[in-house]
């Protein structure tokens, strides 16, 4: 019996086959402190963990006013994938981590159907702190919160970004196109050209299943794009 199938099924995609690979199991709950824990990388990692310090105190925008916990990220830099999302939700709201609840679930299964964990994965957001009501981020609060991702990013340095959500492919691409204009298609984000692939946020997947079989193909077009 295949037994990553349960992950397809979440994700309704049970007559796909893949190739496995790394398929160790992780949490879907990580631990804070899982930033400074690869001692491979440790001029990046206290650089990340001083950049979070620096995201605590961060009052640039009206969201420090109604946040309970930043939503720095999770993950180390030893890894090569990057999945960015959009802002934090309630749930991440009081936690502090990143894709907590039925949405992270839903990740997790995602990236167990491509052999992955998350701990092979570093999970940001374009926003660290949970717009109020989940309404959807305003410009200028992505404007100001973007210089974190793209130092999160540079500190990463990831051999490909997954966007996850419309926000999260706008702002990393500095586009105006919607997400079905830029899903489906290669792009590079910064300087040094990190290939990057634009996918539904798991939450909209979780509203619309049947866009979970598009969000296969993403995956599977970001593995292709891995060197």
């Amino acid at each position: 019996m295949d037994r990553h199938a349960p992950y397809l099924r979440e994700m309704g995609l049970t007559r796909w086959r893949f190739g496995a690979r790394n398929t160790d199991t992780v949490s879907i709950h990580p631990d804070k402190e899982e930033i400074c824990q690869d001692p491979g990388a440790d001029g990046n990692l206290a650089k990340l963990a001083s950049l979070a310090q620096e995201a605590e105190r961060c009052e640039r925008c009206e969201l420090h006013r109604t946040r309970d916990k930043v939503v720095f990220g999770s993950g180390t830099p030893a890894v090569r994938w990057l999945f960015v999302g959009e802002a934090p939700g309630a749930e991440e709201d009081k936690q502090g981590l990143p894709f907590v609840g039925r949405a992270g679930a839903l990740l997790g299964a995602m990236l167990t159907s491509i052999g992955l964990s998350r701990k092979d994965v570093y999970i940001a957001n374009v926003l660290k702190c949970r717009p109020p009501n989940n309404r959807d981020p305003f410009g200028q609060e992505v404007r100001e919160c973007s210089p974190f991702l793209h130092k999160q990013i540079d500190l990463v340095q990831p051999a490909v970004i997954v966007a996850m959500g419309r926000f999260a492919a706008q702002a990393l691409l500095n586009s105006d196109q919607s997400l079905g204009q830029l899903r489906g298609s290669a792009h590079t984000f910064g300087e040094i050209s990190v290939p990057l692939v634009v996918t539904y946020h798991p939450a909209y997947l979780l509203r619309s299943p049947a866009a979970k079989s598009k969000t296969w193909e993403d995956l599977l077009l970001a593995q292709s794009l891995l060197v």
